[in-house]
């Protein structure tokens, strides 16, 4: 199960953490991933690691900016998103699935878990 927190209303330039909670996998080695979505587009990945934190992918609309973490001991995984850029509505949702490369966690497909999701909004 994946549960994500965090989201809401953001100035434009602000930042905000989200969170997911991760409970019942019981795989050795998996990846989780941030993606997005906006009304009427297709999930965008935006950021991924395998679950051991050494491996870690950024799409390039948002590095320098994201980043992707984990806490072992609460079994969360952190999206800390920094410098916002106004932006529509969007849902960020957490993905996990048994281990994939980084370099191709960006394909939605791959993921068979997802969580509710929850909605970022950038504006003044």
């Amino acid at each position: 199960q994946l549960v994500e927190s965090g989201g809401g209303l953001v100035q434009p330039g602000g930042s905000l953490r989200l969170s997911c909670a991760l409970s019942g996998f019981t795989w050795e080695h998996y990846i989780i991933a941030w993606f997005r979505q906006a009304p009427g587009k297709a999930h965008e990945g935006i950021a991924c690691m395998n679950n051991n934190g050494g491996s870690t992918e950024y799409a390039d609309s948002v590095k320098g900016r994201f980043s992707i973490s984990k806490d072992n001991t609460k079994n969360i995984v952190y999206l800390h998103m920094n410098s916002l850029p106004f932006a529509v509505p969007a849902i960020y949702s957490c993905a996990a699935d048994v281990l994939l490369p980084v370099e191709s966690g960006f394909e939605s497909a791959s993921y068979a878990y997802w969580g509710q999701g929850t909605q970022v909004t950038v504006s003044s």
